[in-house]
C-alpha cells in the first residue's frame, strides 16, 4: 500500500505538475509561516523523485486579499482562499476561477449571526450603534446581514448612491475591513497600522494584520468594546464556545436573543463558504496541488503529524491559508459554472447588492407574467404608472416564475397559497398579502394596511344542476376540469375528499396518482395524459399546446374550469365536475355569455356537491366547500422586498388618486379572463413582508401542503433542493 502511495503522488507530481512552481498568496506574518512550513513539510513528505516538483511551493506575501487578486491576475501568484463573496468579485470581475471550495463539518455553507455583548439591542435597533465586520461584501460580515437589514426596511438604500455609502450612516461607527476605497467612514474603528506605504498600510485591509480582519477579528473589535455588535459567520462563534460565552447573546430575526448556541435557529441567513481561486490557464496543476496537500495535511491525511493544513493555532492567529474549521477540500470540475459554486440564492443577492455595479435592472420591477392576457394586463399596467418603471416578463407557468426570480431573470409574481409554499422553500420571501375581505381602510397615520386576520377564500366542487346523479363519492369514471397543476382549489384540496369508492381502498398520497385513478379524463393543466384530454388550448394570439399551465390554455384557472364544464362554444370537450375557487364564481358564470364563449348559463343552472353526499345551491359556500385557501402572496427574492413593496405602495396610490382611469390593477374581465396577475377579488395590498410564509398560510395548510409534497414528485422543488451547502 505505501508502494501504490508512493507511485500515486510521483505520477501526480511529476506528470501532472511537470515542476511547475506553486506559488500561494499570504496577507499576513503569520499566514506567511504557515506557508513556509507547508512547504518545509512538502519536501520531507514527499518521495525523492517528487521533490522537484512540489518542493517548489513558495509563499508571496501580499498587503490584503484584494492585492492577491492582483497578483494572481498578472502572474505574480497563483492562489489564494477567500471569502464567497470575494471569489464572486474574483470570477465576475477579474477573470479568476474557482478551483475548490471548503467544506466545513455540517456542510459547504456558512450562517451569518450578530453577536452582541450583554446588552438591551435587539436586531430591529442597530442604527445609531457601532458595528463589527468580518470584511466589506464578505458573506456573513456584509452580504448577509445587510440582505437581511434591507428585506425588513430597516436599513434603506436611496439606490442614488453606493449601498456602502447609507451604511457609513446607518451606524454610528464601523470597522469593515476592505472598505476604505468604498466609504472611508466604515473604517473608523479599524487599527491596523496606518502607512502611505501601500505594502506596509494594514489599517481596514484584508489582512490578519489588521487587528479587526475576519470574523474572528470582528469578535476582537466586539470584545474590546470598541464596537456594540459584530457579524461573523457561526463557525467563529467556536472560539468563545467555551470560555466566555455566557457574555455574549446572538440577535434573532424576531428581535429576541438567544444564547449562541443557538446559531442554527438565531441567525440572519446562509451562504457559501470560501473557495480557492486561480488563474484558468493554471487551474489543473493547482487542483492537483490542492489534491495532494489534502491527502498528505488534510483531517485524515497520511503525514498529519508533520503538518495539520487546517490547523493555526501554533502560527498565533486563526483561519490561515484555509478556515480551521474546514473539514475537508471539495475539488470543483471543469466548467462548473459559478451560481452552482456559491449557488443561485447567493449570485442573485450580491447582484441586488450592487456587487457587479448599477445596471438597467436595478430602476425596474420585473413583473412574471404567465400568459399573452396576463402580459397585455401588464403592460397596461405599466403605461398607467409611468414614473416606476414596470418590465413584463413572460414565462409558461408559476413553477418558471418561481424558477427565474432564483435565477434573477425576473423579480416578483403573486402566487397562489401552493406556490407560495414552493416558493418559500426555495428561498423567496413575502412582500404583500391580497386583500379579499371588505373596504381597505388604514388606521389613523398608517401608510399601509396591517391586519392579524388575513381573509381567505375556499375551495368548492361544482357540477351542472342537469348532472342529478354527480355527488361527492361517486366520482368513479368521470370528466374532472381541475383549474391548474398545484392550485389549492384544482390539485391540493379535491383528493383530501371520497372522491369515488376505489379510491377509499386505496393508500395514495400524491393527488395526481388519485386523479389518474379516479377520473375517466380530465384537464388539470399542466399535468400529462388523460388528466389532458378534455383540455382545449389556445386560439388567436394565445395560441398554445393543449393543457399548458397557463391562460393561453382556455380550461386553465377559475374561468377555465368553468368553460370545461359547460364545454367548448361548440359543444363539445367539456367535464362533469369542476373544482375552483368559490370567490369569483358569480362574476364568472356572468362572463359566460358577455364573453362569448356560452349563452343562457345563470348560477341556478349549477350545484355545489358537499362532503356529506349532499349537493346544494351555490350560495350555500359557507357549509358547502372543500377546505379553505390561504390568500395569495406576492413573493421575491429577500433583497428586493423594500423595493418591491415601495413599488406596489406608489401603484396602489396613484391608481387610487385616479379613479376615473381605464385601468384597474384587480379587474380582468375586459382581458376576457380572471384572476390575472391578482385575484380579482383583491381590495388592496396587506404589508406582510415582516411575517414568514409559513405564517401566512397558515399551520393547517403549511403541514398538509408538506404532507403532500413530501411524497410527491416536483419538478420544482427538485430544483431548489439544488444546494450548495450539501452537494459535495
Amino acid at each position: 500500500m505505501r508502494g501504490f502511495y508512493a507511485i500515486l503522488l510521483i505520477f501526480m507530481a511529476v506528470c501532472c505538475i511537470r515542476a511547475k512552481k506553486m506559488r500561494w498568496c499570504t496577507v499576513s506574518d503569520p499566514e506567511q509561516r504557515k506557508c513556509a512550513e507547508l512547504a518545509k513539510a512538502l519536501v520531507a513528505a514527499l518521495p525523492p523523485a517528487a521533490v522537484a516538483a512540489f518542493a517548489r511551493l513558495s509563499c508571496i506575501r501580499a498587503s490584503s486579499t484584494t492585492d492577491c487578486i492582483d497578483r494572481i491576475r498578472g502572474n505574480r501568484a497563483d492562489i489564494v482562499t477567500l471569502d464567497a463573496g470575494e471569489v464572486y468579485s474574483a470570477v465576475k470581475q477579474f477573470g479568476l476561477i474557482a478551483i475548490a471550495k471548503e467544506i466545513y463539518s455540517d456542510g459547504g455553507c456558512i450562517l451569518s449571526v450578530a453577536v452582541v455583548r450583554n446588552s438591551s439591542l435587539d436586531i430591529r435597533s442597530l442604527q445609531g450603534h457601532r458595528s463589527c465586520h468580518s470584511g466589506v461584501r464578505w458573506t456573513a460580515g456584509w452580504s448577509l446581514p445587510l440582505s437581511f437589514l434591507l428585506s425588513r426596511n430597516y436599513l434603506s438604500w436611496s439606490k442614488e448612491q453606493p449601498l456602502s455609502q447609507d451604511v457609513s450612516t446607518f451606524f454610528r461607527a464601523s470597522c469593515v475591513p476592505g472598505a476604505a476605497a468604498m466609504a472611508p467612514p466604515l473604517c473608523a474603528l479599524c487599527q491596523g497600522q496606518k502607512s502611505y506605504i501601500r505594502q506596509r498600510n494594514y489599517h481596514c485591509e484584508t489582512s490578519h494584520s489588521e487587528p479587526f480582519y475576519n470574523s474572528q477579528g470582528a469578535l476582537r473589535c466586539l470584545r474590546s468594546g470598541a464596537g456594540d455588535v459584530a457579524f461573523v459567520d457561526h463557525l467563529a462563534l467556536e472560539s468563545i464556545k467555551d470560555s466566555g460565552s455566557h457574555e455574549f447573546r446572538l440577535l434573532c430575526t424576531d428581535g429576541t436573543q438567544a444564547p449562541i448556541s443557538h446559531y442554527t435557529t438565531c441567525n440572519l441567513g446562509r451562504g457559501p463558504g470560501g473557495s480557492m481561486v486561480t488563474r484558468f490557464n493554471f487551474r489543473k496543476v493547482a487542483r492537483k496541488f490542492l489534491m495532494t496537500i489534502q491527502m498528505l495535511f488534510g483531517q485524515r491525511g497520511r503525514e498529519r503529524q508533520r503538518f495539520q493544513l487546517f490547523n493555526s493555532s501554533i502560527f498565533g492567529e486563526s483561519d490561515l491559508l484555509f478556515k480551521d474549521m474546514t473539514d475537508k477540500l471539495a475539488v470543483l470540475p471543469d466548467g462548473i459554472d459559478l451560481s452552482q459554486v456559491l449557488g443561485l440564492d447567493y449570485v442573485a443577492l450580491l447582484k441586488g447588492l450592487g456587487h457587479e455595479g448599477s445596471s438597467l435592472e436595478d430602476s425596474v420591477v420585473r413583473w412574471c407574467c404567465i400568459s399573452y392576457a396576463e402580459q397585455k394586463k401588464c403592460e397596461q399596467w405599466a403605461l398607467s404608472i409611468k414614473s416606476d418603471p414596470l418590465v413584463c416578463v413572460r414565462a409558461a407557468s408559476m413553477q418558471n416564475c418561481i424558477e427565474k426570480i432564483k435565477r434573477d431573470e425576473v423579480d416578483v409574481v403573486s402566487l397562489d397559497a401552493t406556490h407560495s409554499f414552493i416558493a418559500g422553500k426555495c428561498g423567496l420571501v413575502p412582500v404583500v398579502t391580497e386583500y379579499y375581505g371588505g373596504k381597505c381602510v388604514l388606521a389613523e397615520g398608517a401608510t399601509h394596511l396591517e391586519t392579524d386576520v388575513l381573509p381567505s377564500v375556499v375551495g368548492v366542487a361544482v357540477a351542472k344542476r342537469s348532472s342529478r346523479n354527480i355527488f361527492l363519492g361517486n366520482l368513479g369514471g368521470r370528466r374532472s376540469c381541475q383549474s391548474h397543476m398545484y392550485s389549492p382549489a384544482g390539485w391540493l384540496l379535491p383528493y383530501r375528499h371520497l372522491l369515488s369508492p376505489e379510491q377509499n381502498s386505496s393508500s395514495l398520497c400524491d393527488p395526481d396518482q388519485v386523479y389518474n385513478k379516479v377520473f375517466w379524463k380530465g384537464c388539470l393543466p399542466g399535468s400529462q395524459g388523460n388528466l389532458c384530454k378534455v383540455c382545449t388550448g389556445g386560439t388567436g394570439e394565445a395560441a398554445t399546446k393543449r393543457c399548458a399551465d397557463n391562460h393561453n390554455e382556455r380550461y386553465y384557472g377559475n374561468m377555465g374550469a368553468l368553460r370545461c364544464l359547460v364545454g367548448d362554444p361548440s359543444g363539445k370537450s367539456y367535464g362533469d365536475v369542476a373544482f375552483l375557487e368559490q370567490h369569483n364564481l358569480q362574476d364568472n358564470i356572468l362572463s359566460l355569455s358577455s364573453t362569448g364563449w356560452s349563452e343562457g348559463w345563470t348560477s341556478s343552472d349549477f350545484e355545489l356537491l358537499c362532503g356529506d353526499g349532499r349537493r346544494a345551491p351555490l350560495s350555500e359556500w359557507e357549509s358547502c366547500n372543500l377546505g379553505v385557501i390561504p390568500p395569495n402572496t406576492v413573493m421575491t427574492r429577500p433583497v428586493l422586498t423594500a423595493r418591491v413593496y415601495d413599488f406596489l405602495m406608489k401603484s396602489q396610490e396613484t391608481l387610487a388618486d385616479n379613479p376615473n382611469t381605464e385601468f384597474k390593477l384587480f379587474e380582468s374581465q375586459q382581458y376576457g379572463e380572471s384572476d390575472l396577475l391578482f385575484k380579482d377579488a383583491t381590495q388592496c395590498f396587506v404589508h406582510t413582508s415582516h411575517m414568514d410564509y409559513r405564517s401566512i398560510l397558515g399551520e393547517e395548510f403549511y403541514t398538509h401542503a408538506e404532507t403532500i409534497f413530501n411524497c410527491t414528485r416536483s419538478d420544482i422543488l427538485a430544483f431548489c433542493s439544488q444546494d450548495v451547502c450539501s452537494i459535495f
